[in-house]
């Protein structure tokens, strides 16, 4: 997966998220929000990782 993909599919969840909220599918929204944060933030280690990796 490149880059633009993954910020596609946190986008995507994210904006789902958004919709699922304001029509009232509480529980659908938080599992898209609670998505959204865990793969972005696996995401950011992965980065963080890579980098301290290839510089040490």
């Amino acid at each position: 997966m490149n880059d633009f993909y993954k910020d596609a599919v946190i986008g995507v969840m994210f904006t789902i998220g958004v919709v699922g909220f304001i029509s009232g599918e509480f529980i659908v929204s938080t599992v898209l929000f609670g998505a959204a944060a865990i793969f972005s933030n696996v995401e950011m280690s992965r980065r963080l990782n890579a980098t301290v990796g290839s510089n040490g």
